[in-house]
């Protein structure tokens, strides 16, 4: 703060105070794993089966970091190396003014490399302890179920809460500590975190996907359609593998992925706020999004320590009354300090936009996807004529929920919008990122509810290998079925939270093109023409940009599918072993463990490489405006898509639960079967490419933003330009066919296929 030299004593105090809150934040999840883990671990045969399920989520994390790091790596160095390409801001310079022009570039390329280590670093820490401590809850939440429903909720809420309050608190921190180190020169860093974190939650998300969903079909399709037999039944070789999937993919991938936007909004506000600070003197504009966090967090502490014991099948009304007292608190302390400090009322009116924006796509999400609602009871009411009308209806029912969900963020950014209607187009841009930060403002909650649900299946499939009572089994699959709901609600969060952040980025892209062009001498510049749609090469960026989404899904699902097959092999295999299907031989889990490891690991860097080359690649050869394009046309198109993938495999999944709660026949009917068949669809829709949109908007955003000043600076016939497209280009192809392919040099496993 020392570089502000205008800041009031209120505002110095204030950041030290966010600070302390996001220290606060870590140390409650803290409190809470000491809490967790004093529960006992159930039985010995519990414990057997949880120790397989932690061993081979160890094994997967630690073959996932030895693939990234050598990445994290690389991009590192450029990143210290691009000041030299892309120098230091006239904010930096003059935050550094006794300093050298040489020094200077020393000192911002540490920042940026640094910056984006803490992103990428925080993101991974969120995703693997997040992860290690689901897979800690889920046998005590198993255990707690002989004992009482309450108990059960309170172990696997608190211990989802864990990786809620690491979101809230790495992300606070990172932010702030940036902004107390740089002042007016933060921006120069920010989107180095923003990057980092971004980019580890696109490779969190797409492995853990591919990996949970891959074990999760297979099982499916060969334990419960060909061998009749229950799901997580130990005779399924495949069973462990699902159980590890469900952590990989919606505990560490879920966790990193809301990071994240957690991360990117806070940048996107930052760098707003301080281009008005620079416009009107005035710091409140920086300090505002650091406070909305800081009691984001500090109500989120509240809210989620609230949800304690609960009537039985009442787990979902005991979270959303956490939920809403943490928006209640946030909205009361926003209204505060926008009268005491703010001194107007349009700063809160953007916040209190976006929380109403989380609240209304929990009901919307939870209109499509819950037990309790038609568009659930008619999709199994329809496995009555088979698995072809169920799985249509489920379609038909994502489609819809896609276009309600777009409407109610249309209308949020129009509202945003009209906020600070009149007041400049940088102002408007501000309110959009305040709506970002609004609505991610319960942050802890929203994480809380997420990990929930992989804690819950997980106690369940452990009470089931165990052998478990029927009373504690009907507590565990209450647990469950709530789960697969605030799952869903999430899920639906996560991808508006995408799509607001995406917008935010894309002012801020606005914001530093503007900038460098006025730098240039520019006669005209972006925030004088915007993205002229009519342009055709803006129209041709956008179709590209409209696309992108469409092929990342297809090449996602494909991975998933030939991940699955050898799993579908691996179990037939494994039934054929003289014994197995009477119980006399125990499977090997640990092959399965392999095949999914294996397989994720060698999907994820292709995909990852489309998400960053694309953005080059466009802008390089039809240049800064068809980019901005592109942007537009990604931002669209994978809303849409994702949420119709997401909606569609909720809904189908709990059409299953429904039926397995006796509707229709109950299990084993032919209903059940066409159930079963749905759900298996909607498996890697909801839990892989859906989710996995998510990051991938936001890294091209950033890259998009990343590459901005150079694509300005430079021709795209320069000689370096013309190597880099190149390379690109052969980047980009070589992805597309790797991933096609399955890799270049293909397992002995994969030959099969």
């Amino acid at each position: 703060m020392s570089s502000l030299s205008n800041a009031t004593t209120f505002e110095t105090v204030s950041v030290w105070c966010v600070l302390i809150i996001a220290f606060l934040g870590l140390g409650y999840a803290l409190l809470l794993r000491s809490q967790v883990l004093k529960f006992d671990k159930g039985t010995q045969q519990m414990q057997e089966i949880w120790s397989s399920i932690k061993g081979g989520a160890d094994a997967y994390l630690r073959r996932q970091l030895k693939t990234i790091l050598p990445l994290i790596a690389i991009l590192t160095v450029l990143l210290f190396f691009s000041v030299y390409i892309v120098p230091p801001s006239d904010e930096a310079v003059e935050r550094f003014s006794n300093l050298s022009e040489d020094k200077i570039k020393l000192v911002i390329g540490f920042a940026r490399a640094i910056a984006f280590i803490m992103g990428a670093g925080f993101s991974l820490i969120v995703g693997q302890f997040g992860m290690r401590m689901a897979v800690e809850g889920n046998v005590r939440v198993s255990s707690a179920s002989r004992r009482s429903f309450g108990e059960a909720l309170r172990i696997a809420y608190r211990t989802g809460t864990i990786t809620g309050m690491l979101t809230d608190g790495l992300g606070l921190l990172g932010g702030t500590v940036i902004f107390i180190a740089l002042g007016v020169a933060a921006p120069d860093a920010l989107l180095g975190f923003g990057f980092g974190g971004t980019l580890l939650a696109l490779f969190m998300r797409v492995g853990g996907g591919i990996y949970t969903k891959a074990a999760d079909v297979g099982a499916d399709l060969v334990g419960k359609v060909e061998a009749g037999i229950p799901e997580d039944d130990p005779r399924n070789a495949a069973v462990i593998a699902d159980l590890v999937g469900d952590n990989v993919g919606d505990c560490a991938g879920m966790a990193a992925d809301i990071f994240e936007s957690y991360e990117v909004t806070i940048v996107s506000g930052l760098i707003l706020g301080l281009s008005l600070y620079a416009a009107t003197g005035q710091l409140k504009w920086i300090i505002f999004p650091l406070l909305v966090r800081g009691i984001g967090v500090f109500s989120s502490i509240i809210g989620t320590y609230l949800v304690r014991d609960s009537k039985k099948g009442n787990a979902l009304t005991s979270i959303n009354k956490g939920f809403y007292t943490s928006a209640a608190i946030s909205l009361g302390s926003f209204a505060l300090l926008a009268a005491f400090y703010m001194n107007e009322w349009r700063a809160f009116l953007s916040v209190a936009v976006g929380i109403l924006l989380a609240v209304a796509l929990d009901e919307v999400t939870k209109h499509f996807t819950d037990t309790k609602h038609r568009p659930v009871k008619d999709i199994a009411s329809a496995s009555k004529s088979g698995s072809a009308t169920l799985i249509l209806r489920g379609i038909a029912e994502g489609y819809e929920s896609a276009v309600w969900q777009t409407l109610v963020i249309a209308v949020t950014i129009m509202s945003s919008i009209l906020i600070y209607w009149g007041q400049g187009v940088s102002f408007v841009l501000y309110g959009v990122a305040m709506t970002g930060i609004g609505m991610l403002t319960l942050t802890g909650n929203n994480v809380a509810m997420d990990s929930f649900g992989p804690i819950a299946d997980n106690a369940n499939g452990i009470a089931e290998l165990s052998g478990l009572d029927k009373d504690s089994r009907k507590v565990l699959d209450s647990l469950d079925a709530t789960g697969n709901t605030t799952k869903a609600i999430t899920k639906g969060v996560a991808i508006g939270s995408a799509v607001i952040a995406a917008v935010s980025l894309f002012g801020s892209f606005l914001t530093d093109v503007t900038k460098i062009q006025l730098g240039m001498g520019a006669s005209e510049t972006l925030f004088d023409t915007g993205i002229r749609i009519s342009s055709p090469i803006v129209f041709v960026g956008m179709l590209i940009g409209a696309c992108i989404p469409w092929l990342f899904s297809s090449l996602i699902i494909n991975a998933v599918t030939r991940a699955a097959s050898l799993i579908v092999n691996e179990v037939r295999r494994q039934f054929k072993i003289p014994g197995l299907l009477e119980g006399k031989v125990k499977p090997d889990y640990q092959n399965a463990v392999d095949i999914c490891t294996i397989a994720a690991q060698r999907e994820l860097l292709p995909l990852a490489v489309i998400s960053v080359v694309a953005p080059l690649i466009v802008g390089i050869l039809l240049g800064v405006e068809a980019l901005g394009g592109l942007l537009g046309g990604v931002i669209v198109s994978g809303q849409l898509l994702a949420v119709f993938m997401a909606t569609s495999g909720g809904a189908w999944d709990n059409a299953k639960k429904t039926i397995e709660d006796g509707a229709h026949g109950g299990k084993g009917s032919d209903c059940h079967k066409a159930a079963v068949v749905g759900d298996t669809v909607g498996d890697p829709l909801k839990d892989t490419a859906g989710p996995a949109l998510n990051p991938m908007i936001k890294v091209i955003n950033l890259v998009s933003l990343l590459a901005a000043p150079i694509l300005i600076q430079y021709k795209s016939t320069d000689t370096g330009m013309i190597v880099t497209l190149t390379i690109c280009a052969a980047l980009i192809i070589g992805a597309i066919l790797y991933s096609k392919k399955g890799g270049f040099r293909k397992a002995k496993q994969t030959k099969s296929l």
